[in-house]
């Protein structure tokens, strides 16, 4: 199983309701930003120093076809998406959530 259990990951709620507001304040009270992975002019590059110095940030990935609700969007302090070569703007969730959990990961030796 490697490492995937030292990864921090939640579910808030199981209603429409509760999420995206509830759910957002929730992790806004806890102290973390919240960031989406979604292609907007706002969205920083996943290699923004902004992002590396989050003390606490939620990062929130939504399908490969459909993406986040606009609401989740909106809801989150910043926008992120991944640098890719040739202006491609496409992974599948797997590879994002690979790509950016390795980029915030500690190198360990």
């Amino acid at each position: 199983m490697g490492t995937v259990f030292q990864v921090p990951w939640t579910r808030i709620g199981t209603e429409a309701r509760v999420w995206p507001h509830d759910g957002l304040n929730v992790l806004h009270q806890a102290g973390f930003e919240c960031a989406a992975m979604a292609l907007t002019d706002e969205s920083v590059s996943l290699d923004a120093p902004e992002l590396q110095e989050c003390e606490r940030l939620a990062i929130f990935m939504g399908t490969e076809g459909e993406g986040l609700q606009a609401r989740t969007i909106r809801g989150c302090d910043k926008t992120i998406r991944i640098p890719m070569a040739h202006g491609v703007d496409s992974l599948n969730v797997a590879r994002r959530a690979r790509w950016h959990f390795g980029s915030f990961a500690p190198c360990s030796q």
